[in-house]
């Protein structure tokens, strides 16, 4: 499984790069945004598992920052940075939908717990699936290879297992286009048609033999996006 992708969104270069060099050192992969208004470009199209956001900032303030960020995505975590004593910034940022918060200045030992802690309980960061069952069949995703109890197996394309893959780590909850767009594909949905999104979703129902007129795998929410619920085997 690919290391946890962190957005750092501080204006202090100093401690921007001490954080993305402490993230990359124990095993994240830090991208880095020193305004607000470009770390909502990265949060939003960069791919990111995790956002530290610091909540003064040029371009835009944190709080606008998050606001943005929860209107989008609003299961990605984020955690906020505040300067000691601001109390009051610290209630709003939660209020606002932040994961948690640290106190500048802090020690990075502290920051790299409460990483791992939001990750493990975010539902955008759900355990690796390799092996999908589903009524007639099995996917194993690690050699793209689709078995059925009845007739010739089907093979996925690389794009069409990263799919599959995606949306079955996040059964819990509907997938919107963008955000398969973003994490699938690794574009903003501006760059790109929502509309290949919905055309692998075709090629991959045809391959599950998944019934295009009512599909029972792969299940269209209509204005929302997709969801991968597949009956009881």
């Amino acid at each position: 499984m690919e290391r946890p992708r962190v957005l750092v969104v501080e204006d202090d270069r100093s401690i921007r790069e001490g954080i993305a060099d402490a993230l990359a050192f124990h095993g994240y992969s830090a991208v880095q945004a020193e305004r607000g208004d470009v770390g909502i470009e990265k949060a939003l199209h960069g791919g990111c598992d995790l956002v530290i956001l610091d909540l003064v900032l040029p371009g835009a303030d944190g709080l606008s920052v998050l606001r943005e960020v929860r209107k989008a995505r609003p299961t990605l975590p984020v955690i906020i940075l505040t300067a000691r004593g601001e109390e009051s910034e610290r209630v709003r940022g939660l209020q606002a939908g932040a994961d948690d918060y640290v106190v500048k200045p802090f020690g990075i030992r502290e920051l790299l717990a409460r990483v791992d802690a939001v990750l493990r309980r975010s539902p955008e960061r759900p355990s690796d699936v390799v092996r999908l069952e589903f009524p007639g069949g099995v996917v194993d995703l690690a050699t793209r290879v689709v078995t059925f109890a009845r007739g010739p197996a089907a093979e996925l394309s690389e794009r069409e297992a990263e799919l599959l893959r995606y949306l079955a780590c996040n059964a819990t909850r509907i997938v919107s286009r963008d955000e398969l767009l973003s994490r699938v594909w690794g574009v903003s949905p501006r760059a790109i048609e929502t509309r290949t999104v919905d055309m692998h979703v075709a090629r991959l129902r045809d391959k599950l033999r998944d019934d295009p007129e009512e599909p029972r795998l792969v299940v269209t929410v209509r204005g929302k996006g997709y969801r991968w619920t597949p009956p009881a085997t």
